[in-house]
């Protein structure tokens, strides 16, 4: 039993938190595409420099990475909703009733 202190479990959870972060992006990609439009890329692009200055600053290595994966999940989710504006148009997604549509 004395091996299990030996192990280093932080790049496991690194692995499962980076997991569950992009998970959670996807449905975040479609709420926002949904309310609002690609008018809300902006948001994605200040949580995404929120995330980096925040990961430089921080001390922990482990939550440094986390904001890390954060932001950069947040950078990618920019090109993700203009695709899920593509994937409404193709009728992959449902429309929004209340909003008009450039297309």
């Amino acid at each position: 039993m004395e091996w299990l202190y030996n192990i280093h479990w932080e790049g496991l959870l690194i692995g499962i938190c980076t997991f569950l972060i992009i998970g959670l992006f996807h449905p975040i990609v479609i709420k926002a595409e949904y309310y609002w439009g690609t008018r809300c890329w902006w948001i994605f692009l200040l949580l995404g420099i929120a995330g980096t200055v925040a990961s430089l600053l921080v001390g922990n290595i482990l939550l440094s990475a986390l904001l890390g994966v954060f932001a950069f999940s947040s950078f990618w989710t920019i090109k993700e909703v203009f695709e899920q504006e593509e994937r409404v148009r193709k009728g992959w997604f449902p429309k929004n009733p209340k909003r008009t549509y450039p297309f």
